[in-house]
């Protein structure tokens, strides 16, 4: 899913987050919420999509009978220490999921975050997003993938509790997210994909 930046849904007053999760729970379409104010989520393009379900097809596969598991869209995220609820292309909780007030519903607890970048989103994803979702103790690392050209930029916390990037630019190259024991390849991740830019070497 997408965020219409800066398009906030409810402009005419601050909500409590009591009063976002009555209007969210009550709505077919997904808003996120921070700090009083509620912006609009849309579709994503066809890139997007693919991507996000090859690289969580991928996920679910080498995770099976482990202890960590992908989650889709659907899984609303929430980050007490900054109020945001919002709803990242695929976490990955291991063990039990810990959720809001034990509701089920809002999670507290990833391990990884994956965001598949669209023009409209990725300044975003890469900034105010990551910062905000740096609150999340659990969170080790933090994976954007792009969904017009082959680029993946993979965030984890090193030894010294830093954050690290790494980049990926060929479709020959394999990700490894060392926090699950998961490795797969752009290829995988792109397979079928048609982008506007192919990079080879």
């Amino acid at each position: 899913m997408e965020v219409r930046e800066p398009a906030v849904a409810y402009n005419s007053r601050q909500y409590t987050i009591e009063e976002y999760l009555e209007m969210e729970n009550a709505s077919e379409d997904k808003h996120e919420y921070y700090k009083g104010e509620i912006f609009a989520m849309s579709g994503a393009k066809l890139a997007h999509n693919e991507i996000t379900s090859n690289t969580f097809v991928e996920i679910g596969r080498i995770l099976k009978g482990k202890p960590c598991r992908p989650y889709g869209s659907d899984l609303r995220i929430h980050i007490p220490a900054n109020t945001l609820f919002t709803y990242p292309d695929i976490s990955i909780i291991c063990g039990e999921p810990e959720t809001r007030n034990n509701d089920e519903m809002n999670a507290l607890n990833p391990t990884v975050i994956i965001e598949v970048l669209s023009p409209s989103t990725k300044n975003y994803d890469r900034g105010q997003k990551f910062m905000l979702y740096r609150n999340i103790p659990t969170l080790k690392e933090y994976i954007l993938i792009d969904s017009t050209t082959i680029h993946v930029e993979a965030f984890a916390i090193n030894a010294a509790g830093n954050w690290e990037l790494k980049e990926f630019k060929s479709i020959k190259d394999t990700l490894s997210m060392s926090a699950i024991q998961v490795t797969i390849g752009l290829a995988d991740i792109y397979e079928r994909v048609k982008l506007a830019e192919m990079a080879t070497e």
